[in-house]
Parts: C-alpha cells; structure tokens; sequence
C-alpha cells in the first residue's frame, strides 16, 4: 500500500517527460506493429481474431516484463524491488501529465491564442480541433479532464492498489488497446472489438467510483454537489461508451455546464448527445475547475484505499 503511494507521489512530481522512455509508447510501438502486419479479411470473424491476438499479444507482453523487472530488481536487493515496484506503478498514472495539459490549454486560451491552443488540445483529445471556438476548446478539454480522470488516474490507482503494479500495466495495456484501436470506424469495427470490450469491463467499476469521487469532489471544491449526482445518474448513460459518460455527467453537473454534443473525428461529424444543463456560461475557468476536481477526486482515491486497506488488514 505504501509503495502504490509513492508511486503516486513519484507521479504528481516527475509526470511523463517526452524524453523518458514510457512503456506506454512501447506499447503504442508494438500495437502499431502489429495494426500493419496483420491485413484486414473484411471478415467479421476473421478481423475479430486477428484483434484478439494483438490484444492477448501486448497483455501479456505488458505484464511479462513488468513482472520481470520487478523480480529482477527484488532478488539483486529489497531496496531494489521496492524501486522498480514504485517505477511500474508511476508509469501507469497520468496526474501530473493530464493536469498540465489541460492548464497549456488554459493558458494559451487566456492569452488569446486560440490557434496554440486547439494545437496542445489535439495532444489530448481524439476530435479534429483545427476549427473549435474558445467555448469548445473549453469544453472539449473539460470533457478530456472528467474521462482521463476516470481511464489515466483513478483506474490506475484502483488496479495498483488491489493487485499491484503488474496488474496496473495489464489495464494500462487494455486501455491503449482501446484507445489506438477499439474504434467503431470501417476499418477497426472488428478488429479493435476485443480491445473495446476489454476496456468496457477493465473500467466498468472504476469508472463508477470516479463519479461517485468527482460528487464528493465538488463538495470539497464548493461546487454543485447536488446537481453532479444528480446528472451524473440522469446523463450518464447518455455517452456512446458505457463507463465515459458517467464521470462526464458527474463534471457537467459540477460545474453546472452543459458537455457533449456534435464533434468532428477526421472529418466525419458525429451528432453525440448533451450532457448536463447549461445553467452557467462555459468560461476558460472551468478548465481551472475541472482540474481541481480531478485533483482532488486522485487524492480521495488515494485516501480511500489506504483507509480501505488499513481496515481490512
């Protein structure tokens, strides 16, 4: 339990320079070896299975060398272990990373920059940013804020804290499947299939305690707190992804904004739905908001398991 902590802490301090080498682009690397050796049948079958072997393929590549590092390091010195044990854990988190990002983004937009900031947007949404207003800058990375909570911080935490740095790998491992190719485009529909519903089910309950965090969160931060549960049990369903939706709503009803709706991805319009009521103007400082929220809803993971841990030992 210590150890996760650490790990934590090593995150919020280090975050993820662009010059260290993270098993998360090792990972990217290998599933787009993969994505270009294996040639697409147009067979649902035969697509799914080719999907399902890149998926089984980087698993278990992600978790061998984990545990392989971690074992090493452990029979040369403790000490040692206890290291690499905290250094796999880090890897796996993203506090630091997606906080920063989403503050670039904030502060380009408070320097009239929006053509800077739609640039650092596009490093953390998926949606085509080249033609966003300010108000959906803004709300785009609102909405990247409430989802990466849910997929880079809280999920994480909660796989590091029942099973350790091996496990949080595996569902680091899961969650870049999906996102690189567990779309529901012509080309992937198929053949991210099982890289998609593996994420489904790997973010099924931590996606359901982060809204319930990011409820309390408001609390703490003096926002909404009705009014986030309430959304977040309204709209939570309302997002095409099962577990995404839950902590969006949770956001919107925070901050008291309306998230969603029609986007772009690679120049395909797609009519998503509203969530939350527009009760107050969409500003740049509800990127300062979010990212509070989202700070604090990591500590409360933090505390919570520990608290968790403590009691069941």
């Amino acid at each position: 339990m210590e150890l996760a902590i650490f790990s934590y802490i090593a995150d919020l301090v280090f975050g993820d320079p662009s010059w260290f080498p993270h098993p998360v682009r090792a990972m990217g690397r290998l599933i787009n070896f993969f994505d270009k050796k294996l040639p697409r049948t147009l067979n649902k079958n035969n697509d799914r299975l080719s999907g399902t072997f890149i998926a089984v393929s980087v698993i278990m590549v992600s978790a061998t060398f984990a545990y392989f590092i971690i074992k090493t390091a452990g029979s040369i010195n403790v000490l040692l272990g206890n290291i690499a044990w905290i250094f796999i854990g880090y890897t796996t988190l993203a506090t630091k990373d997606l906080t920063g990002h989403a503050v670039s983004v904030k502060n380009e937009l408070a320097e009239n920059n929006i053509v800077k900031a739609r640039q650092k947007l596009s490093c953390i949404v998926g949606r085509d940013t080249h033609s966003l207003s300010t108000e959906k800058v803004v709300t785009a990375t609102t909405e990247s804020i409430a989802e990466n909570t849910a997929d880079g911080i809280i999920a994480p935490l909660f796989y590091l804290f029942i099973g350790g740095p091996v496990l949080a790998i595996i569902y680091k491992a899961i969650n870049t499947l999906d996102s690189m190719i567990g779309h529901k485009d012509e080309k992937y529909i198929h053949f991210g299939w099982c890289a998609a519903k593996l994420d489904d089910f790997a973010n099924f309950i931590p996606a359901r305690i982060t809204g319930f965090l990011i409820v309390v969160a408001s609390l703490l931060s003096g926002k909404d707190t009705g009014n986030a549960f309430h959304i977040m049990l309204r709209d939570g369903k309302k997002h095409s992804s099962p577990n995404s939706g839950i902590s969006e709503a949770a956001m919107a009803g925070a901050l008291g904004i309306k998230l969603g709706g029609p986007c772009s991805y690679q120049g395909k319009e797609h009519d998503y739905y509203f969530i939350g009521d527009a009760k107050k103007e969409i500003t740049i400082h509800c990127i300062s908001e979010a990212v509070k929220i989202c700070i604090i809803c990591s500590i409360l993971m933090v505390v919570l398991s520990f608290l968790i841990k403590k009691i069941i030992l």
